[in-house]
């Protein structure tokens, strides 16, 4: 089966189909090794103090 026809598909689909759909996609991505490794990495710099607090986020915004 063709990406197109997984499309034609899925555009089928009714809008709770869709969304579990979506789900399981997610799921799968955060399976993968690349996801995982991203994911520790953040959690590493986040423990090492590499964050933006939410006032520092919200100074930030306000200046653009």
């Amino acid at each position: 089966m063709s990406i197109l026809e997984l499309k034609q598909r899925v555009s089928r689909l009714s809008i709770r189909e869709r969304s579990e759909l979506q789900l399981y996609l997610l799921r799968l991505k955060r399976e993968t090794p690349a996801w995982k490794r991203a994911t520790a990495k953040r959690i590493r710099d986040m423990q090492a103090g590499k964050f933006v607090t939410l006032e520092e986020l919200r100074t930030r915004i306000s200046k653009k």
